[in-house]
C-alpha cells in the first residue's frame, strides 16, 4: 500500500456555501454531564434513492463543516451494482473534502460478501487518497423479514458474525505494510445490536453502533460490547459505541411543552427512528450522554439534504454551544478523530506509528 507521505495532487474544488449557524442561546441548566468524555457524531449521506457524485460531495463537505467524525455510505444508497461502488464512490468525495471521514459499508459474509483480497486493496487506495481518513462497515446480511405485520426479524445467527469476524481480521492484516512494519488500518465499524454479534465487535472492532430506543438498553449493550473487549485484551482505551438513528427533522419541536417526551420507534428497517425538531435531538443526545449510555451518534437522515442540514446546523451547532461537542477536528485522520491512539492488530495493541511517522518512513524503504 502507498504510503501517506506521498499523496497525489488533487484539485481543490470550491467550499460549500457557508449556511448561517443558530444564534445564541441560553446554556443549559446545570447537570451531571460526564467529564472526560467526548461526544462524536457520524452520519449517513446516502439515501432511499441514488445520486450523482456531485450530491455526495455537497453532502460530506457539509457534514465536515459541522465537525463530524465521519460519513457513511452503503452499495443499496449509492445505487451500487458492484459490491466496491461504496468504496468508488467515496474515494470521489475524499479529495473534496479535508478532515472528515469517508466510511463505505462492505458485504462481509454471506452469499453478497466481497472477497478480502479485493476488500483490502480497495480500502488501501480509500485510505491513501483520504490521507489516512478511511474506515469501512462490516456488513451482515439481513435475516428474511417474516410474514404479517409487526413480527420482529429474526436475528442472524451467530455463524454469520463469526465469517464476518474473520473477514474483517483478513482484510485487517492485509492492509498491514510489508516486511511487519505496523501500520494503521482503516478503521472498522460493526452494528452490535444482536447479542450474537457483540464478541465478533468486541475482537475485531475499532468502533460499534448499536441500534436501541432506551439509553437503558443502550448502556447494557455498550457494557457487554467493552466487558468483551476488555477479555479479548483490548485496552487500555474502552471500544467506542455509537448510538444508531433514522433520523426526522421535519416535525416541530416538543420540548418546551410540560410533560413531553422525546420518545424513538420502531422504523420499516427494524431500527429506531427519531422523528422531532433538531433541539428535542440535541436535548435527546445530552440526555444519553448524560447517563453514560453510548459515545455518540450515528444518524441516518430521513431526507439526506434536508435532514443532514438541519442536523450539522442546528442540532450539531446547539451541541457545540452547549460545550458536548466541538468545534473542530482534532487531528487529520479517522483515528485521531475518534480517539483511537492504539492500534488493535487481533492479539496486541500497537502503538500508531511513532508513531505514524515511523511507520511511513518504514514502509517506504
Amino acid at each position: 500500500m502507498p504510503a501517506h507521505t506521498s499523496p497525489p495532487s488533487f484539485r481543490t474544488l470550491p467550499a460549500a456555501p457557508a449556511v448561517p449557524r443558530p444564534g445564541p442561546l441560553a446554556p443549559p441548566p446545570a447537570g451531571p454531564f460526564v467529564r472526560g468524555r467526548t461526544l462524536h457524531l457520524a452520519a449517513a449521506i446516502g439515501g432511499r434513492l441514488p445520486q450523482d457524485a456531485a450530491h455526495y460531495r455537497e453532502m460530506a463537505r457539509l457534514a465536515e463543516d459541522g465537525g463530524l467524525d465521519f460519513v457513511t455510505l452503503g452499495p443499496v444508497a449509492a445505487g451500487a451494482t458492484g459490491l466496491l461502488d461504496a468504496v468508488a464512490l467515496l474515494a470521489g468525495v475524499a479529495p473534496a473534502t479535508d478532515r472528515i471521514g469517508v466510511v463505505p459499508a462492505l458485504a462481509a459474509s454471506g452469499a453478497e460478501a466481497a472477497d478480502p483480497q479485493a476488500i483490502a486493496p480497495a480500502l488501501a487506495a480509500l485510505d491513501w487518497v483520504s490521507r489516512g481518513r478511511a474506515g469501512w462497515t462490516v456488513e451482515v446480511p439481513a435475516a428474511p423479514a417474516p410474514r404479517g405485520r409487526g413480527r420482529a426479524r429474526p436475528q442472524r445467527p451467530e455463524a454469520l458474525w463469526r465469517a464476518a469476524g474473520d473477514t474483517a481480521e483478513a482484510v485487517r492484516r492485509l492492509c498491514g505494510a510489508p516486511g511487519g512494519a505496523p501500520r494503521t488500518a482503516p478503521v472498522t465499524v460493526l452494528d452490535a445490536t444482536e447479542p450474537a454479534a457483540r464478541r465478533t465487535a468486541a475482537r475485531h472492532a475499532d468502533l460499534a453502533f448499536v441500534r436501541a430506543a432506551r439509553p437503558d438498553d443502550a448502556g447494557r449493550a455498550r457494557a457487554e460490547v467493552q466487558g468483551l473487549a476488555a477479555e479479548a485484551g483490548r485496552g487500555p482505551e474502552p471500544l467506542p459505541v455509537l448510538a444508531d438513528l433514522a433520523v426526522d427533522l421535519c416535525g416541530g419541536e416538543r420540548g418546551p411543552e410540560p410533560g413531553a417526551e422525546i420518545a424513538l420507534a420502531a422504523d420499516a428497517s427494524g431500527g429506531v427512528l427519531f422523528r422531532g425538531g433538531p433541539v428535542d435531538l440535541a436535548d435527546l443526545i445530552a440526555d444519553w450522554l448524560r447517563q453514560g449510555a453510548v459515545d455518540g451518534f450515528h444518524v441516518r437522515p430521513v431526507e439526506p439534504r434536508r435532514d443532514l442540514e438541519r442536523f450539522v446546523n442546528g442540532t450539531a451547532a446547539l451541541l457545540q454551544h452547549r460545550g458536548l461537542f466541538r468545534s473542530f477536528h482534532p487531528g487529520s485522520t479517522l483515528r485521531e478523530h475518534l480517539g483511537l491512539h492504539r492500534v488493535w492488530t487481533g492479539g496486541a495493541a500497537l502503538p500508531p506509528a511513532g508513531d505514524r511517522a515511523g511507520a511511513r518512513a518504514g514502509a517506504a524503504s
